[in-house]
């Protein structure tokens, strides 16, 4: 299939689009309101629901996550920089335009030399040997920002760049001891601090992106552009599942890969958890009541900024639940930028969190930005082989990334299970 690439820059979104989506995911939220109030009439008055009531929620709840996504979309193009604007002042901008010149070579022609001999004069990490060349940092800081808006758990997280392959950092285990004394009292020796060290590996992620020789001879074909979109495409979809369930060893490691324990019995290195009190779903009568248990089982300079992380098809659950006083617990954001919100707290949408099973976590609740860290190894490189899958020529491009809990303090989860 012949591929076409646009080489159009990155328009900004008029205000106009934006009201007209909030408008409509308001209006499907009213309609959803009004077929699930039906619905529980239904159940109260004979037993059961009616199908044909079910199947209009199910819908209004794909319209829901439809507009929702509408409105992520028009938010991410408002804010998504744009390829080709200069960033770098005097020496270093020249040495940024013929790097990228450089580079459009290797990725058209194979051409190597100008950019082995520049990679050699700024005694850069990345090299043929090792693995190819080192993108522009024009595309690395675009593929990054794409990244941190299509990879939930990234945009919500902590992130540190680094140039070696593994980050440490020790916290404190127990505080030092401290203690009030009197004018004359004697002060006695109070125990030093414990420390340990925490360690985050760097994993290697690739993709392959492939093109035809037609398209690589195309004058008019943006090439950064293409190879940042396939490229930010296929590390979004492993980031984000590595992020929640990675084993540690080849991945990133997940935060639900620690394990989870009662919350009356937590300690350090693992994540406390509120149990529904039944096994595979939300309680029929308490629902608010073990969400409400969730959100205060987190210290209160974590709730300050802690948000609520499940899937698609657990949200659609939570769009159900009420309050005492009979109101909706989940509400839609007014604001193309805001999330929907949970008792008042954001929720972030990550499809790769488990569905509502038998002992499943599949809801999770804290301050990610301080509960979990993405370690990034600075640099992308990019290996041009024209052999393999010819007449393709594959781009064989990794980047190396970590991740972990770094305060087991930030993060509790909901655990759909009797205990």
């Amino acid at each position: 299939m012949e591929m076409i690439v646009e080489n159009k820059a990155a328009e900004p979104v008029a205000p106009g689009p934006i009201r007209e989506a909030i408008g409509e995911l308001l209006s499907a939220f009213e309609a959803y309101k009004d077929a699930n109030d039906a619905r529980l009439d239904e159940i109260e008055a004979r037993g059961t629901a009616d199908t044909l009531i079910d199947e209009k929620i199910a819908r209004l709840d794909r319209a829901l996550d439809d507009q929702r996504r509408v409105l992520d979309d028009l938010a991410v193009k408002q804010s998504r920089p744009r390829l080709g604007e200069p960033a770098a002042p005097n020496g270093a901008e020249e040495r940024a335009l013929a790097h990228k010149a450089a580079f459009q070579a290797y990725v058209r022609k194979g051409e190597v030399a100008k950019l082995a001999d520049l990679e050699t004069k700024a005694l850069s990490v990345g090299s043929e040997s090792d693995g190819g060349y080192l993108v522009p940092h024009e595309i690395e800081r675009t593929i990054n920002q794409a990244l941190r808006d299509e990879s939930p758990i990234r945009e919500i997280s902590g992130s540190l760049t680094i140039s070696t392959s593994v980050y440490k950092r020790p916290f404190v285990v127990s505080d030092a001891e401290a203690g009030w004394v009197g004018e004359t009292a004697s002060r006695p020796q109070t125990a030093a601090p414990t420390l340990a060290e925490l360690s985050f590996p760097t994993m290697e992620v690739y993709a392959m992106p492939a093109a035809t020789l037609r398209l690589l001879d195309d004058a008019a074909v943006n090439i950064d552009s293409w190879l940042a979109a396939d490229i930010r495409a296929a590390f979004a979809r492993q980031e984000s599942l590595a992020f929640v369930s990675g084993n540690g060893t080849t991945q990133p490691k997940g935060f639900l890969a620690y394990g989870a324990v009662p919350e009356s019995a937590w300690a350090w290195g693992q994540l406390g958890y509120v149990a529904t009190g039944v096994s595979a779903a939300f309680p029929e009568d308490e629902a608010a009541d073990c969400l409400l248990d969730l959100a205060f089982a987190l210290k209160a300079p974590y709730r300050r900024r802690a948000r609520f992380v499940m899937n698609r098809l657990t949200q659609a659950a939570v769009r159900k639940l009420k309050n005492a006083d009979g109101d909706y617990l989940w509400q839609p954001s007014l604001d193309a930028a805001r999330a929907p919100t949970l008792l008042g707290y954001p929720v972030t949408e990550c499809e790769e969190m488990p569905d509502i099973a038998t002992g499943s976590l599949a809801l999770a609740f804290g301050d990610f930005e301080r509960g979990y860290l993405v370690v990034d190894r600075a640099g992308i490189n990019v290996l041009r082989d024209p052999f393999t899958a010819k007449p393709y020529v594959l781009f064989y491009t990794t980047k190396r990334v970590g991740g972990g809990v770094q305060d087991f303090n930030a993060i509790k989860v909901l655990k759909f299970a009797a205990s």
